[in-house]
């Protein structure tokens, strides 16, 4: 969930990041799968084991929503990587942050909530119930509207296309992420921001802490020398993620899903240091990866109005949803996946750019506006 100007050719293209976003977007799709099971907001007559290929992804199915906090931390490592320069040193404006970020976030968000909004009433029709998530009024689509869905005005935690959660409180992030770049860029500022946060608790604390030890994790990666000393210190790290999960697995007796918050902190941007490593592939495998990763968005804005577009056919054909059958679950991951492909190349890019040329052609300029905005 980041972008910028076009990065010079030889700059560092954070393929191993853009990986692991993917892999994280899976994980949000298999324990997200479980909404089909739901009859309201819960589930009803569940057999985990019996969902498919629960055998390899009994981990996803039975953890809390891991690959969102993973997500936050990538998401701090890319914009201090990104704009903790641009920001110190005054040459990008506040507005042209703004802007980059509303023409990243918000075409999609608004194109999903409609049609969330429009689809939720003909589901409520047919079953006499929301699907999964409850709050969709006037109050509810208003803050929507806003991105602010999860400041701590709503009734309960999600509504809408509830994924939008974590968004909303990225705003939040930003509000604070400029300024408090401007006052200073030392790093002991992201180690006080999460100390604070794992003292508090809550949502937004939680993705505060993740967002700026991520960060950490940038400021880092930047410090690291390409020398020897910065070699065996990239050994150290590589050392680091091998083995904390073997020791999170002693202690929890095989147990992953009880993995602690605090560890997931520890852990994450110590991998984020490690892949964040300039790799050089063929160019045809960093274009795949590159394209994985700007699926990311799509994926996780899109998946669950088709999840509703999928759950309302099969309301008004009055039959079961196949849930436990390894084709529906390909069928659905497959689906989300060209769509949000689909999505990203006609749709979030040529409005983000157009957002872009708009707000920030210069003033005098005529068709031929600002370098092209990408990502």
């Amino acid at each position: 969930m980041y972008d910028e100007l076009t990065p010079p050719p030889r700059a560092n293209k954070l393929l191993g990041l853009e990986v692991l976003r993917f892999a994280s977007t899976l994980s949000i799709l298999f324990l997200h799968y479980l909404h089909f099971a739901d009859v309201g907001d819960k589930p009803v007559d569940l057999v985990k084991d019996r969902l498919p290929f629960y055998g390899l992804l009994h981990f996803f199915y039975e953890s809390r929503p891991y690959g969102v906090w993973v997500f936050w931390c990538i998401s701090g490592f890319i914009f201090f990587w990104k704009y903790r320069d641009a920001i110190t040193d005054r040459s990008m404006s506040g507005w042209t942050f703004f802007v980059l970020r509303l023409s990243r976030l918000y075409p999609l968000h608004l194109m999903t909530l409609l049609l969330v909004a429009l689809l939720q009433p003909v589901y409520h029709g047919l079953s006499g119930h929301f699907f999964v998530y409850q709050d969709n009024d006037i109050r509810h689509f208003l803050l929507q509207i806003f991105m602010a869905s999860n400041w701590g005005f709503q009734l309960h935690d999600y509504s809408f296309n509830g994924p939008i959660w974590s968004i909303s409180i990225e705003v939040l992030i930003y509000a604070a992420f400029f300024p408090m770049l401007l006052a200073t860029r030392s790093a002991w500022l992201n180690v006080f921001v999460v100390v604070t946060c794992l003292n508090a608790s809550g949502y937004i604390p939680a993705c505060f802490a993740s967002f700026y030890v991520g960060g950490l994790a940038a400021i880092a990666r930047r410090a690291v020398p390409p020398v020897t000393s910065g070699l065996a210190l990239e050994g150290v790290a590589w050392l680091a993620v091998v083995a904390l999960p073997l020791w999170a697995w002693s202690l929890a007796r095989g147990k992953m899903e009880l993995l602690d918050f605090q560890l997931l902190l520890i852990y994450t941007p110590i991998l984020l240091f490690c892949l964040s490593r300039e790799i050089t592939v063929p160019a045809s495998i960093q274009n795949v990866v590159e394209v994985a990763g700007n699926m990311t968005y799509s994926s996780y804005l899109l998946h669950f109005p088709i999840q509703l577009i999928i759950v309302l056919g099969f309301a008004m054909a009055g039959a079961p949803i196949p849930f436990y059958e390894e084709t529906f679950f390909g069928v659905f991951i497959a689906t989300t996946l060209l769509a949000s492909y689909v999505t990203y190349r006609r749709f979030e890019a040529p409005a983000q750019n157009l957002i872009r040329n708009l707000l920030l052609r210069p003033k005098g300029a005529g068709s031929e506006s600002a370098p092209r905005l990408t990502r």
